[in-house]
């Protein structure tokens, strides 16, 4: 059915669905910083965890299923992060129900994210997710950017960080996909231990060459793109 102006009286059914680029990397590796040069570039950012903040706030969704899992880790209807942190971190099959619970939330956040914005008619958005590959995120993704710096750039980074101690970093890394790993499934590298002019420029170019040729085949048949 169309309007008395011949057009569609939901445009919005037909718009394409926008380019998705997923942005990941380990911990201390400089992702916060790429997708703030990213939300600069006027990219629409979707930030995976202020979306775990959301779920674990008073009222938020997660809350309810934490609390039955986990009762020590909730008060006053709020999720006590730093107990769930303290109760999940030595215990993998705590840490597996915890994951069991935010992680379809969290994908479900994103593909709302991904209709609002093709609703908005944005061509490119951004899915920042550190656990990109571990939780399977990258399937929806047209391309992925892993950031990258050498080990002790990360190590220099993450030390610094108030109550972090080497054995914290080694079973974070434990938990993490190893970033060589992480490079070689991804479209696009951008090293953040050479400044941040060179990371930003080399953003730039992979998200103008985007653009330039959208992607048309799933990343799993393409060959990884040179930026």
């Amino acid at each position: 059915m169309t309007s008395c102006c011949g057009t569609s009286p939901h445009p919005h059914r037909t718009r394409r669905r926008p380019i998705v680029l997923g942005l990941t990397g380990s911990i201390g590796m400089g992702k916060s910083t790429a997708a703030a040069m990213l939300r600069d570039m006027g990219l629409p950012v979707h930030d995976a965890d202020a979306a775990v903040h959301r779920l674990m706030a008073p009222g938020g969704r997660a809350v309810p299923e934490i609390a039955a899992a986990f009762p020590d880790a909730v008060a006053d209807g709020a999720v006590d992060r730093r107990a769930l942190g303290a109760r999940v971190f030595a215990d993998k099959a705590a840490l597996q129900r915890l994951e069991a619970i935010l992680h379809p939330k969290v994908r479900a956040e994103a593909h709302r994210f991904i209709e609002a914005r093709r609703y908005r008619g944005d061509d490119l958005v951004v899915l920042d997710i550190p656990l990109l590959f571990e939780t399977g995120g990258e399937r929806l993704c047209d391309a992925v950017a892993v950031v990258s710096a050498p080990r002790f750039v990360q190590e220099a980074r993450v030390l610094t960080r108030p109550g972090m101690t080497r054995e914290k970093l080694a079973a974070i890394r434990a938990q993490q996909l190893p970033d060589a790993d992480k490079r070689r499934r991804a479209d696009i590298v951008v090293p953040t231990g050479l400044g941040r002019l060179h990371s930003l420029r080399i953003l730039r170019r992979f998200v103008k060459m985007l653009r330039d040729n959208p992607p048309t085949t799933p990343r799993s048949g393409r060959r990884r793109p040179s930026a």
